[in-house]
């Protein structure tokens, strides 16, 4: 067969792989905005908080990151390192660190740390 009807062939089955891949969803999804999650300000605080501290290591709603996603963090009965899951745990966690996790890289005001809060209460 001739290299240029080699190279067309190939050329059409990778135009119908992308085609396919974003037709049928293979991509990352839109980040949904803060109205469509029904988020409060706070709430709305936190997610940029969530997003500036936490993302590199952890997920809101997927599962693709180093540490354990926070999905439904408040609706298990434990955390990952096997304490209760409330706010006063997650407190500590997040400002002092608990086994893998270090503790957060800057200082939150007492303001901040509940924006984060509320913002963890909602996935």
């Amino acid at each position: 067969m001739p290299y240029d009807v080699r190279l067309r062939r190939h050329l059409v089955i990778i135009a119908f792989v992308i085609l396919l891949t974003s037709a049928t969803g293979c991509r990352e999804p839109a980040q949904k905005s803060d109205a469509q999650l029904g988020l409060n300000t706070q709430q709305s605080r936190g997610r940029r908080i969530f997003e500036r501290d936490c993302v590199a290591c952890h997920t809101a709603y997927g599962s693709n990151s180093k540490g354990p996603s926070l999905a439904h963090l408040f609706r298990r009965q434990f955390l990952p390192s096997g304490l209760p899951a409330t706010d006063r745990f997650v407190e500590q966690t997040i400002i002092g660190g608990r086994n893998m996790m270090p503790p957060i890289g800057r200082p939150l005001t007492p303001d901040e740390l509940d924006d984060l809060l509320a913002y963890l209460h909602t996935l």
